[in-house]
């Protein structure tokens, strides 16, 4: 399928799209399908979905700019809305599916709960073998990454980290 033919495909059909790009060899795909499965029937009748095989269509893949699977992408008419590439949760899924319903982006989804808490153990695990190490030379930098990676757990809920993003993109010129 040429880049061509899918923009036509797109245009000719009545409802908006979520296209998987997937591959049978890939363990995310698998992952992901039961949770896409589950919305494609709340969805149904109101967005479709298909299944791109990126075995079958690398040439598609390389005009569209996707270069990780799976890939999701809505659309709306022939005009890309939103994509989301690897495992995701099934909120942000539901974004995806509303984002082609819409034709506006979706919301950002914060990060799950299990997330939180496995970065959170990863980084205080970094940090305790940072300390146990003696805290000197290159276990300073060990434990400053441990400690970059509990930040990552939470940064979305911290009132300084908010503050500064705020005024660096108050003082970003505009593109």
């Amino acid at each position: 399928m040429t880049k061509t033919d899918f923009f036509d495909k797109l245009l000719q059909n009545p409802r908006p799209v979520v296209v998987d790009f997937w591959a049978p060899w890939c363990g995310p795909c698998h992952a992901i399908e039961p949770m896409l499965k589950k919305a494609s029937a709340k969805y149904v009748g109101r967005v479709d979905v298909w299944r791109i095989n990126a075995d079958e269509h690398p040439e598609l893949l390389h005009q569209l700019g996707i270069y990780g699977i799976p890939t999701l992408i809505s659309f709306r008419g022939d005009q890309e809305v939103a994509r989301q590439t690897g495992v995701t949760s099934s909120e942000a899924l539901s974004a995806l599916f509303e984002s082609a319903l819409s034709g506006e982006k979706p919301q950002p989804v914060g990060i799950s709960l299990f997330d939180r808490l496995l970065r959170l153990s990863t980084g205080a695990a970094i940090v305790l073998l940072a300390y146990t190490r003696g805290l000197e030379g290159l276990y300073l930098l060990l434990a400053a990454v441990g400690g970059l990676v509990m930040f990552s757990a939470v940064h979305d809920r911290c009132p300084v980290w908010k503050a500064i993003q705020a005024r660096l993109k108050k003082d970003r010129p505009a593109v």
